[in-house]
């Protein structure tokens, strides 16, 4: 019985409500659940493999999922051992790890392939425990079985663009042109060498200081006019900006590309300076000249007559004489 003293009524209906609040849980207790399946059914609802095993090996619990994963119903796999239930190969596997765990009773974690049976290979993660009596007698092992096939395949992917991304950074540092990269907050995401020696000793030396000059504001590294052609096709999304500047006593070819929609662009600056470069230039310059101009070409030699042929040829052979000529 209980009995309230001078207590405000608040207070009297809060005790009320705590107290049968604690006589309710008592509604929950094991002992107090009717169902001899409630259990069941609970491991029944979880989306992954459940199983357990007594000490010979024998299943005496396991889920609809566990069904699915060993394509075997309930039926089948209850009061059966490893060696009924699943291959030879899978068998001997859960059977060396069983004993394993059972010699040194705690929690086992392993990873390994199961043979599915459309033959393709499943890669899961299991977890196993041993079960205990109130005696404290190891009595079976119960365990879990996560698919793990996505996110291997997942990792592998990871793993060759990680692989890609390092080669295609060495590859960048090596070239003789000017490379840079810059994110949406137009800080550097890299850049190389060759670009730094051509913005000048200042960028060269912050270079040495800062490998790619990762994180660097690009607006203080480049000229006015490159940094709005970077951030006006990283707000554009367009595929690509060119552009010819004078910078430090130098000519420079500025290609500006999207590398990433609206997240990353690039940019590729050429020395024009250097003779060699020149006429790669030129030569590039003509050919899309003359792609683009391929019908006034035609025109031309259509109004020289029976030469047409002759005269395409000329124009082509100027092109490949310059392309291929010997370097002097």
């Amino acid at each position: 019985m209980f009995y309230f003293i001078n207590l405000p009524p608040e207070l009297k209906r809060n005790h009320l409500i705590k107290r049968n609040m604690i006589y309710d849980k008592k509604s929950f207790l094991p002992g107090n659940i009717k169902d001899p399946e409630f259990y069941q059914k609970i491991f029944d609802a979880l989306p992954i493999p459940i199983f357990y095993r007594d000490l010979q090996g024998v299943y005496q619990m396991c889920n609809k999922a566990h069904e699915e994963f060993s394509g075997k119903m309930k039926a089948q796999i209850i009061g059966q051992s490893v060696f009924d239930v699943h291959t030879r190969y899978m068998a001997e596997i859960y059977h060396q790890r069983d004993q394993e765990l059972l010699a040194k009773p705690n929690i086992q974690v392993y990873e390994t392939q199961v043979r599915q049976k459309d033959g393709s290979r499943m890669d899961v993660v299991i977890n196993k425990a041993v079960i205990r009596n109130n005696e404290g007698e190891v009595v079976g092992i119960v365990g879990s079985i996560n698919d793990v096939t996505t996110l291997k395949k997942t990792e592998k992917r990871l793993e060759k663009a990680q692989e890609s991304m390092e080669i295609s950074s060495q590859m960048m540092h090596k070239i003789n042109v000017g490379i840079l990269m810059m994110d949406e907050n137009h800080k550097v995401v890299d850049s190389n060498e060759s670009f730094a020696r051509l913005m000048g000793e200042d960028t060269a030396e912050l270079f040495d200081t800062i490998p790619g000059l990762k994180g660097a504001e690009v607006e203080e590294l480049v000229p006015e006019v490159v940094f709005r052609m970077l951030s006006g096709i990283l707000s554009s999304g367009e595929e690509l900006l060119e552009r010819d500047i004078k910078y430090k006593d130098k000519l420079l070819h500025v290609s500006v590309v999207t590398l990433y929609r609206q997240k990353v662009v690039g940019a590729v600056f050429r020395d024009m300076s250097a003779p060699l470069l020149v006429r790669d230039e030129i030569i590039n310059r003509a050919y899309r000249i003359k792609e683009q101009n391929i019908d006034t070409v035609q025109k031309i030699a259509h109004l020289l007559g029976e030469n047409a042929a002759e005269t395409e040829e000329l124009l082509n052979s100027i092109i490949e004489s310059h392309r291929y000529g010997n370097d002097k």
